[in-house]
Parts: structure tokens; C-alpha cells; sequence
């Protein structure tokens, strides 16, 4: 390659490179923008919960053994006493039997010692000691009765059967929850609030529902309970929200809560992502010029402007990591 070759080639390089950076840098960084705007400034508290009825029950055995019997009552109503299901009692009846044999003995016996204190053949102390036996094994029985009603699962109250958890042969253990009876309306979503976010809630703030089974309807509900108490592992205070009688929810749904904690109306609203330090980049020809503003109210979306920027004025949003004051830039878009 000879001298002038050389110098041709590194000039061709020089200026592609020159180009490529013009081309990266000297047209300005792409950015889109947003118009600050009037509207309505919410400030949400997020929360997550289940929707449950007002009113209902979980029914649980008590006791560990097999299901020999079990209603088929889903969506059918019952009344408070009504039999849901029965288990194997056959060993507790078995007990009860003897007890009763033995106080039909103890009757015999405390006849005998009876008719002979009347002929003077026995002593009194004889038929206190019966007497006090015969009081014990009526003791016994009523324990095992008390026992025994524990093997027939009633309905707690007057409801219909939301859920049935379990079938004939198998093993109910001790606290294993077999029915879940209520009253289907009113229904209610408890959620789960942070620690951090619960000064911010008040009973009758209005909420805003969202769940997957009905992504585009508007679901709403009130705060109608707040716990006194909250759970120390979990960093969370519990909430209940109330629900209108039409809500399309229903009993078991998870749902997102949205608590409007504060509104404010006519206030200057940008995308929440155009702010950085508090701080925005506002457009000034083709230049991006860093702004200091003071916010109000913080949504998710969009966030209140109190000072530092004027109604129409637009700025970059998102606002790159990289962008600096007094940066060229190039509007590729505009977001509503």
C-alpha cells in the first residue's frame, strides 16, 4: 500500500467515524415528551385481598377419622343444625355401650343395698359408695355424648354451602376445614395494607377494584373496617372493604385494591416518569433544560405539579438516566 493509499483510507475511517457519531450524538438524543395538563390528582394506597362473604363460616372436624357419610349441598342452602357430614363413631358408641352397662349394674346394685338397709343387713355408708359410683358413670357418659356429637358436623348457622372439601372414605384430620357456609351478599374484599401506608387510610374512602375475571369494568367498594392491630411478621394492617349488592365479584376472586387516600381537583399533572430528583427536563427549542419543581400529590401514573413549571410547557418523559441540562435533543414522540 503505498503513502497516499494510506492516507485516503484513515481519511474515509476518520470521517465515518465523525459520521457515525453526528448521526448518534450530533442530531440530539431521541426522546418522547408529554404536555403538563390540567386534571384530577389521586393519591392511591395499593392492597391485595380476597373477596369473602360478610357473614359466613369455616366448619372443621374436630376430631381424626374417616368420612362415612357427607352431603352433596354446594350452592344449596341450610339451616343451623343441619347435618353436613358424619364420621366413623362406631369405637366412641362402643364405649358409650359399656358405660351404660355398667350403670344399669350400678342401678341393680344401689336396689339391692337399698333393700337390705330396710331389713338392716347392710350399712348406709354401703349405698353412698353405690350412689357415688352410679354419679361417676353417668359422668363418663355425658362426656362421651359430648364426645360423640363431635363425629356429626353440623352447619354453624343458616346459610348456603359456598365449599365442600372432602368425600366419603377419606381421612379427615383435626382441624381440616370440610365446609364453608354464608350468606352469599353482602360480600366484602379483606386486604392486606403495609405498615407504612396504613396512616393514610380512613373508613369510607372510596376504593378502586381491578381483577383478571373483569379487566375492563369499574369496580368499586368502600373502606368499612380497619384492624386495630397489625400482623408484625407480615409488616401489614388488615382492611375490609364493603361491596354494593350488584358487584359482579365473587366469594374467593383475588383482586388489587386501590385506595383513593386523597383527590384533588383542576391540579397541573406530568407522568410520574418525567420526574428525577425532583427535578424535570423541560423542551426549550431543541435543548432539554433541567428544572426544579415541587410536587403534591404522587399518583402511580401521573403526579401533581405545585411550583417550577406552567400549564402547556412540555417536558421529557420518560426522562433518560443519561440526559443533562442544556442536552440537544430530538423529539420522536408525544405522549397523551
Amino acid at each position: 500500500m503505498t503513502r497516499r493509499t494510506f492516507w485516503i483510507a484513515a481519511a474515509i475511517i476518520v470521517l465515518l467515524a465523525a459520521g457515525a457519531a453526528w448521526w448518534r450524538y450530533g442530531r440530539g438524543v431521541p426522546v418522547t415528551t408529554a404536555t403538563a395538563g390540567r386534571g384530577t390528582a389521586v393519591e392511591i394506597v395499593y392492597a391485595t385481598g380476597g373477596v369473602e362473604p360478610v357473614r359466613w363460616a369455616k366448619v372443621a372436624s374436630l376430631v381424626r377419622e374417616r368420612i362415612v357419610d357427607i352431603c352433596y349441598c354446594e350452592a344449596k342452602e341450610v339451616k343451623k343444625g343441619d347435618t353436613l357430614a358424619q364420621l366413623d363413631d362406631r369405637e366412641v358408641q362402643a364405649q358409650l355401650r359399656e358405660l351404660k352397662a355398667r350403670e344399669a349394674f350400678l342401678k341393680r346394685e344401689m336396689d339391692r343395698v337399698s333393700e337390705l338397709i330396710t331389713r338392716g343387713a347392710a350399712t348406709t355408708q354401703s349405698y353412698e359408695r353405690a350412689s357415688m359410683d352410679l354419679a361417676q358413670v353417668r359422668a363418663l357418659m355425658s362426656v362421651q355424648n359430648e364426645k360423640i356429637s363431635e363425629y356429626t358436623i353440623l352447619s354453624p348457622m343458616d346459610g348456603v354451602v359456598l365449599r365442600r372439601d372432602g368425600e366419603i372414605g377419606e381421612i379427615a384430620e383435626v382441624g381440616q376445614v370440610l365446609f364453608r357456609v354464608g350468606v352469599p351478599t353482602p360480600l366484602q374484599v379483606v386486604a392486606e395494607v403495609n405498615e407504612e401506608d396504613i396512616p393514610r387510610v380512613e373508613v369510607g374512602q372510596t376504593v378502586l377494584l381491578r381483577t383478571d375475571a373483569f379487566p375492563d369494568r369499574k369496580l368499586t367498594g368502600k373502606v368499612r373496617e380497619i384492624t386495630p392491630m397489625g400482623d408484625i411478621g407480615a409488616k401489614t394492617f388488615r382492611i375490609k372493604i364493603g361491596l354494593p349488592d350488584d358487584t359482579p365479584l365473587k366469594p374467593g376472586m383475588s383482586v388489587e385494591a386501590n385506595i383513593v387516600a386523597r383527590e384533588k381537583l383542576d391540579a397541573l399533572l406530568i407522568p410520574a416518569d418525567a420526574v428525577q430528583d425532583n427535578a424535570v427536563f423541560v423542551i426549550e427549542d431543541d435543548r432539554a433544560r433541567e428544572r426544579a419543581v415541587k410536587l403534591g400529590i404522587r399518583g402511580t401514573r401521573a403526579v401533581e405539579v405545585l411550583t417550577g413549571l406552567n400549564e402547556g410547557e412540555r417536558v421529557v418523559s420518560p426522562a433518560p438516566l443519561e440526559l443533562r441540562d442544556g442536552a440537544r435533543i430530538r423529539v420522536t414522540g408525544a405522549r397523551s
